[in-house]
């Protein structure tokens, strides 16, 4: 087994043993997205949340697709997201089939054009299908917004999404405080 089948393989078993049922479904294209898509359901562990991480192919297993979105909500989960590379069908065609937001990641894969045909792929959606679409490679501002998600209806988790956003302020002015030291100088303050 490749490095990477043994790091998927490791990710799925840990969020199978999770006693709660996924609230967030991470799935990709393929088990060679896991590299970028692994930065999302980092952050929903750090925030607790419960997940699950799985490959759901549009172009390679359709039926599975269609049969994953279908049965996202009735099983529980509240948000996907949807990571994928070159033409990057899976959000969009999920986001089709499902009633839930639907996150998506451009991921710039091998046979993409520096990632622009992913990010434009899950960013023109026409109307009616909306997806969320982050930054190229973005999964752990994805995980962040599924947490948001999560947490507008959890008061534990907008908490700690609050303090993570407080914690993000104040390494920004820690910044500030050391270049002044350094005499690097402004007129802000």
């Amino acid at each position: 087994m490749t490095k990477q089948g043994l790091m998927t393989k490791s990710l799925l078993k840990s969020q199978s043993t999770k006693s709660t049922s996924p609230l967030v479904g991470i799935i990709m294209g393929s088990d060679s997205d896991l590299g970028v898509m692994q930065a999302a359901s980092d952050i929903l562990k750090h925030y607790d949340i419960p997940h699950e991480v799985t490959v759901v192919s549009a172009h390679r297993t359709p039926l599975r697709m269609v049969d994953y979105a279908q049965k996202a909500k009735l099983r529980g989960l509240k948000v996907i997201i949807a990571g994928a590379g070159g033409a990057a069908h899976l959000p969009g065609m999920v986001a089709s089939i499902t009633p839930l937001p639907v996150i998506g990641v451009p991921i710039k894969s091998s046979n993409s054009i520096d990632g622009w045909d992913s990010v434009l792929s899950i960013l023109q959606m026409p109307n009616g299908v909306p997806v969320a679409t982050v930054a190229l490679n973005a999964a752990k501002n994805a995980g962040i917004l599924a947490a948001q998600i999560i947490g507008s209806s959890d008061e534990t988790v907008s908490r700690k999404i609050t303090t993570y956003k407080n914690s993000l302020n104040s390494e920004v002015m820690e910044k500030v405080k050391k270049m002044k030291t350094e005499g690097w100088k402004n007129e802000f303050d």
